[in-house]
């Protein structure tokens, strides 16, 4: 028999093969983009990859992303490439730019602007806005090229809206026809390819305006019509955020809803601080519900959601001040010559402050922290402001004020907002833990103002396995799985996730002693010159998707390897 020689060896590597078995030393090979051979001596390859030492793992597949827009007006999916990630799950949230008609598009736009925090001249110069239906928003990214994979959900506000126009904004109840115009948009969005359905009841997401989402409060009879319609589809979860303000009440609904459509659920799970123990209440009736055959999952984050703060971004502790506003919309070299005058820093420091959603809890000083380089996201209690500035003699204003000024007025503090109640991540680990859970939520693509979440993938190898050191932590070989075949079988993606011949060969080679989460910095290469902040990441040798090498060193390659994928595989 004629053996094919390989498109390209990894030689000598750590095979971590995302099943949770213990890693292995072996070659693999890859052909036409296909795991073609595991073993020992394998032939020479047209292009090989010396991994002695390293480890080798399947690529991550992220199921919470927005890069709703992103991917229409760019190739390289970063930061979320930058992280090993080969596949990413967008319209998360229930928010998205898909079906829209033309006179509602300024209504998705402001929707997006305050839900996720990207920037309203970024999305209206890169959005080309070359569909209406979901349907042709697919098609329009099945033309493009990228350096990951990406799938789509159908976004329960955009099909609001598209049917119901001002009244879906209003948040009114839908019609039975409109009710079952949704039903059918839904359906033909999975039949052509999405792998699942996005709805929020959250009071957090609002438009710039404030507005509440399209879609909190929704009746469950909309609901119940949306889910029957994934009925004989075989095909598409249900994802679902809310405030579980009344948790027995909310889960009944969850449960009948994931019980009528048939499909998998997956509901976000943060610890809130008001109510640090709740996410243990709900994972408790995830557990009975899927005991009575329901299968639902929590997704958890694998650290706290948080902001960042400094001058150069979306938030700092002052940005409520009449002096600040003065300033907040000057270029930062501007900005940072105000910053620097005594009288202007006086001002800062002894105005009073105005309204701001976000004002008190951008002063709440015992817990606000340096975030540091590498960044510190489990930081210890006496790191905070407070603890510093009292310790110094000084006030927290003043103490939060000349750190930030540090590296011209680049610095950042962080602000844990979830999953840090206890001043660790105990509860976290737990969570990460639990049979029913899945990770994601680092909404890569989102609020690039604020956080840097899509580097949450690399922090599941850096912390927690390698470098926590105030409790548990994983074994590498669960913490991969996590990541990778756990994600890939929730949505449905049977064809990767794990290294085995005949699976797709998307694969990261990691030099696991050297991985690093870098300190986040600001780039202004959005469209429109728009502003984001970003996290560069050390230690990945090589990320391949589809058999092609997209980054090599941390570098990108020419390869853009990655499609839309419609459907499961």
């Amino acid at each position: 028999m004629i053996v094919k020689k390989s498109d390209l060896v990894i030689r000598n590597g750590t095979i971590i093969d995302g099943t949770g078995k213990l890693g292995f030393i072996s070659d693999l090979g890859i052909t036409d983009g296909i795991i073609s051979a595991i073993g020992a001596d394998l032939p020479t390859g047209t292009e090989e990859i010396d991994a002695t030492g390293k480890l080798v793992t399947p690529g991550f597949i992220d199921v919470h992303t927005h890069y709703d827009a992103q991917v229409t007006w760019s190739s390289r999916i970063t930061p979320s490439s930058w992280n090993g990630v080969t596949t990413v799950m967008i319209g998360n949230c229930g928010v998205g730019f898909a079906p829209c008609k033309p006179d509602d598009r300024e209504k998705l736009v402001e929707l997006m602007e305050g839900v996720e925090d990207i920037p309203e001249p970024v999305l209206t110069e890169g959005l080309p806005w070359n569909w209406e239906t979901f349907e042709e928003y697919l098609d329009s990214l099945d033309k493009k090229s990228f350096d990951l994979d990406v799938v789509a959900q159908v976004p329960h506000a955009a099909i609001r809206v598209y049917v119901m126009g001002d009244r879906g904004v209003a948040r009114e109840d839908a019609t039975e026809v409109e009710r079952a115009e949704m039903a059918k948009l839904v359906a033909d969005g999975i039949r052509a390819g999405a792998l699942g359905f996005s709805t929020s009841r959250t009071i957090n997401h609002r438009t710039v305006a404030g507005a509440f989402t399209p879609t909190l409060g929704a009746a469950e009879q909309e609901l119940m019509d949306i889910a029957k319609a994934f009925q004989n589809l075989n095909s598409g979860w249900l994802q679902v955020i809310s405030d579980f303000d009344d948790p027995d009440e909310e889960m009944g609904l969850l449960k009948e809803l994931a019980k009528t459509s048939g499909r998998p659920m997956t509901i976000t799970v943060l610890q809130r601080n008001d109510r640090p123990e709740l996410w243990r209440e709900t994972m408790s009736n995830i557990a009975n519900a899927n005991a009575n055959g329901s299968k639902i999952f929590g997704q958890v984050l694998t650290r706290p959601t948080g902001v960042m703060l400094g001058f150069q971004i979306s938030l700092n502790p002052f940005m409520a001040c009449d002096a600040w506003r003065e300033i907040e919309d000057l270029p930062h070299k501007e900005k940072v010559k105000h910053l620097k005058e005594p009288e202007f820093k006086r001002r800062l420091l002894t105005e009073p402050q105005g309204k701001h959603v976000m004002r008190t809890r951008v002063t709440e000083w015992d817990k606000i922290f340096p975030l540091g380089d590498p960044p510190e996201y489990e930081p210890f209690p006496e790191t905070s402001i407070a603890h510093k500035a009292s310790t110094l003699g000084c006030t927290p204003e003043e103490l939060a004020y000349d750190m930030l000024m540090e590296n011209d007025a680049t610095t950042i503090l962080y602000r844990p907002l979830s999953n840090y109640a206890y001043g660790n991540l105990d509860n976290v680990f737990d969570m990460m833990t639990d049979p029913n859970t899945l990770v994601g939520l680092g909404d890569g693509g989102a609020h690039v103002g604020v956080l840097t979440d899509a580097s949450a993938v690399t922090y599941m190898l850096t912390h927690w396995a390698r470098d926590r050191s105030r409790g548990a932590r994983f074994n590498i070989s669960d913490a991969i799985k996590r990541l990778t075949s756990d994600n890939a079988n929730a949505i449905g993606l049977g064809d990767r996730g794990i290294l085995k011949v005949g699976k797709k060969a998307d694969i990261n080679v990691i030099n696991f002693s050297k991985l690093k989460i870098n300190a986040p910095e600001v780039l202004y290469d959005l469209p429109s010159g728009g502003r984001r902040m970003v996290q560069r990441i050390d230690g990945y040798d090589a990320t391949i998707v589809s058999g092609e090498v997209v980054s090599k060193m941390g570098k990108p390659t020419e390869a853009l390897p990655g499609r839309l994928i419609r459907g499961p595989r």
